[in-house]
């Protein structure tokens, strides 16, 4: 696996600004949720998916009460602090706690992220307080590059 660097995840990241929400879906222009955002970035900078997820309803953290996406993050990623967290580091979030973390994002500076959102469009957006609260874990992308110059 070669090198990445923290702008080449930016510029994958916002080269799916735009996408429409679809659930399930990681196609750039065509259809991302959350998860497809992180799919698509992944198989921009290394060329093939991680693995395929299994087919997932919009209530499944809720409904398996497991932490299915941040296992998934584990097997590829690599967990860092969530105060390390810095641009082009992926984000996942909790709605309330108790529940399994359900919701990704690219993170691209200190207060903004990168996002597919249920009704909209995949968005680069404020991290305001509501979603800080709610950030569970962080994970760097692997072979990471730290010695490049960050564009966020």
């Amino acid at each position: 696996m070669e090198k990445v660097t923290r702008a080449a995840i930016l510029g994958a990241a916002r080269r799916w600004i735009g996408t429409p929400y679809r659930h399930q879906a990681a196609l750039r222009g065509v259809g991302a949720d959350c998860l497809g955002l992180v799919r698509g970035v992944w198989r921009d900078l290394y060329g093939a998916e991680a693995e395929t997820p299994p087919a997932y309803t919009p209530d499944w953290a809720e409904a398996r009460g497991e932490e299915t996406l941040r296992d998934a993050a584990r097997r590829h990623l690599c967990e860092i602090e969530i105060s390390a967290a810095r641009a082009g580091d992926v984000l996942l979030f909790r709605w309330r706690r108790g529940l399994p973390a359900k919701h990704a994002a690219i993170l691209t500076g200190e207060t903004t992220m990168i996002h597919a959102h249920e009704g909209a469009a995949v968005a680069e957006v404020a991290l305001v307080a509501a979603w800080r609260r709610r950030i569970a874990y962080a994970f760097a992308f692997p072979n990471l590059d730290d010695n490049d110059a960050e564009k966020g």
